[in-house]
C-alpha cells in the first residue's frame, strides 16, 4: 500500500524542520550580536581576530588542515600588524609621557616652598593615575575593545562599593582634606590623643607617626581630622618646660640663679626669648618650680627636656639646696595614756630598748578601809 502524496503547496517536513531550525539560529544570532557588538567590534581587532579563529575551527572540523593553518596565520599577521604593534607603541609613548611629566613635576613641586610633602605625594600620584587612564583607553582602542561599556559598568559599581566601603570612602575625603588644610606636615612633631611623635607620611587614607620608641603609629585619617592635634613644630619658637621641686627651707631666688646658671652658652636656645625661672606651686612636700626654655628647633624637645632635667639635678645638688621626697614624721603631744609605760621614761621621752627591760611588778593593793580597819585580835588581845 502506498502513502498518500502530500497536499499540493505543503513543504516537506525537512524542510519545515530545517527552516525552523534557521530562524532559531538567526533569532540567537540576532540576540547575541548586539552584545558581541558593543563589547568588541567584529570588523577589525580582537574581534576580527576571534571571528577568523572561529572560521579556522570549522575548517578544521571540515578536515581541511592547510585552509585552517591558512586562516589563522593571515588573521594572528593581520592582528599583530594592525592593532598589537600600534598598541605597544602607545603604551611605550603614554608611558615617555608619564617619565618626563613626572620629573617635570618633581621638579617644580621641590623648588615650590609652599606645597608641603603631602600635597606633593597627592599630585605625583594624581598624575600616575591620569596617566595611566588614559593610556589604558587607547592601548584597548587600539586592540578594538570598547570601553565604554566597561567605564558605565564602572560607575555602577562605585555606587555599590560606596555604600559597602563607607569608611574607606570617609578616611579619603578626610586625607584630602588633611593636605589641603595642613594642620600639620611631614615631619612635623604632633600629639594626637595618647599618640606622639613625628609625621612620616600622609596617605589619602592614612596618617603615619613615627613615635618615640621607632614605633610606627597608622592612623586613620577620620580619626586625625575629628580629634585634637598638638602641632609641636607649626611655629617658629617652642617652649620647653623642665619641673623640679626644692625644700620649704630653701630659698627659691638662690635655686632661680643655679638653675639658670645651666642654661648659659646653649646655642640651642632661641635668641628671642630668655630663659626664666618661676614658682609653680606650693606642693606638700616642695616648693615647686620650672625652669622655662625656648628652642629654635623644635625637633630638639625632647632631648633638651631630659638633658636640662639631670643639669637641674646636678646644679641643685652640686649647691646643696635640698630636693625634698615625700615622707611622713609622727609627733606625739600629751600622750597621757603611755605614760609608766615601757614605750615613755619618766619625762615623757620615749626609751630605746624599752622592750628589752623586765617587766615591773604592779604596786601592792591595799584591803578596802586601810589599816584601821584591822581586826584587833591580830597579834594579842584587847584590853581587859
Amino acid at each position: 500500500m502506498q502513502a498518500a502524496p502530500p497536499p499540493a503547496g505543503a513543504a516537506p517536513a525537512d524542510s519545515v524542520a530545517a527552516d525552523s531550525a534557521a530562524v532559531d539560529s538567526v533569532a540567537v544570532d540576532s540576540a547575541v550580536t548586539p552584545l558581541d557588538s558593543v563589547l568588541v567590534d567584529p570588523s577589525e581587532g580582537v574581534g576580527a581576530l576571534g571571528r577568523n579563529v572561529g572560521q579556522a575551527t570549522e575548517a578544521l572540523a571540515e578536515g581541511d588542515v592547510g585552509v585552517a593553518l591558512d586562516i589563522l596565520l593571515q588573521a594572528v599577521l593581520r592582528f599583530a600588524i594592525e592593532n598589537l604593534l600600534p598598541a605597544v607603541l602607545v603604551g611605550l609613548a603614554f608611558w615617555v609621557v608619564y617619565r618626563v611629566v613626572q620629573g617635570l613635576l618633581r621638579r617644580a613641586l621641590q623648588r615650590a616652598r609652599r606645597v608641603d610633602a603631602g600635597v606633593q605625594q597627592l599630585i605625583l600620584r594624581f598624575t600616575r593615575f591620569t596617566v595611566l587612564a588614559i593610556a589604558t583607553i587607547a592601548v584597548l582602542d587600539e586592540l578594538g575593545i570598547a570601553i565604554a561599556p566597561f567605564i558605565a559598568g564602572l560607575g555602577i559599581a562605585g555606587i555599590a562599593l560606596g555604600f559597602a566601603a563607607q569608611d574607606t570612602v570617609q578616611n579619603l575625603i578626610a586625607g584630602v582634606t588633611i593636605l589641603l588644610d595642613r594642620p600639620f606636615a611631614v615631619g612635623d612633631n604632633i600629639e594626637l590623643q595618647d599618640t606622639f611623635g613625628t609625621v612620616e607620611e600622609i596617605t589619602l587614607r592614612t596618617t603615619r607617626v613615627r613615635t618615640l620608641n621607632n614605633e610606627m603609629a597608622i592612623l586613620p585619617n577620620a580619626t586625625v581630622i575629628s580629634a585634637k592635634v598638638i602641632n609641636h613644630s607649626m611655629l617658629r619658637a617652642l617652649r620647653v618646660v623642665v619641673a623640679f621641686g626644692i625644700a620649704y627651707k630653701e630659698d627659691p631666688e638662690e635655686a632661680r640663679r643655679v638653675a639658670l646658671a645651666t642654661t648659659a652658652g646653649d646655642g640651642r636656645l632661641h635668641p628671642d626669648y630668655d630663659p626664666s625661672v618661676a614658682v609653680t606651686g606650693l606642693g606638700a612636700s616642695s616648693v615647686d618650680m620650672a625652669l622655662r626654655l625656648y628652642l629654635r628647633d623644635p625637633q630638639l624637645e625632647i632631648p633638651v627636656r631630659f638633658e636640662y632635667t639631670e643639669r637641674v639635678f646636678q646644679a641643685l645638688r652640686a649647691a646643696d639646696i635640698e630636693i625634698p621626697f615625700p615622707h611622713l614624721q609622727l609627733f606625739i603631744d600629751e600622750a597621757k595614756a603611755f605614760e609608766g609605760t615601757p614605750l615613755l621614761g619618766p619625762d615623757g621621752a620615749a626609751v630605746r630598748g624599752a622592750q628589752n627591760e623586765p617587766p615591773r611588778e604592779p604596786p601592792p593593793v591595799e584591803p578596802p578601809g586601810g589599816a584601821d580597819d584591822e581586826p584587833s585580835g591580830r597579834g594579842g588581845s584587847g584590853a581587859s
